[in-house]
């Protein structure tokens, strides 16, 4: 898939655990040159980075965040792009804390319009 990255903004399509992303946390992506990078915010965070690199349609990023409470985390995740059925994009996540304990997966899609 060779749609850019640059310029769309994703959602969780679920809520993670406190102190996470969740529904109300905005990525906004930006890509040039196999290189992404997003800013996001919303929900238990204040504000989040993440940068990385992407080949084809596999992403590999890592990500920090402040969090409402104060604290800080970060991690590495891997996603893959998928394309929905209505033109928007998904990105399925695998992440590892490396702050903290933890690991999951996660999606995130585009937001419409």
């Amino acid at each position: 898939m060779a749609r850019s990255l640059d310029g769309l903004v994703f959602v969780p399509v679920a809520d993670q655990a406190p102190g996470q992303v969740g529904r109300r946390t905005r990525f906004e992506y930006h890509e040039r040159d196999g290189r992404i990078w997003a800013e996001y915010r919303g929900g238990d965070v204040v504000r989040g980075h993440l940068v990385g690199t992407r080949v084809d349609d596999t992403l590999d990023f890592r990500y920090v965040q402040l969090r409402l409470d104060g604290t800080t985390a970060s991690g590495h995740c891997t996603s893959v792009l998928r394309e929905l059925a209505d033109g928007r994009l998904r990105l399925e996540e695998s992440w590892t804390w490396e702050s903290q304990e933890g690991r999951g997966t996660s999606r995130v899609e585009q937001l419409p319009g």
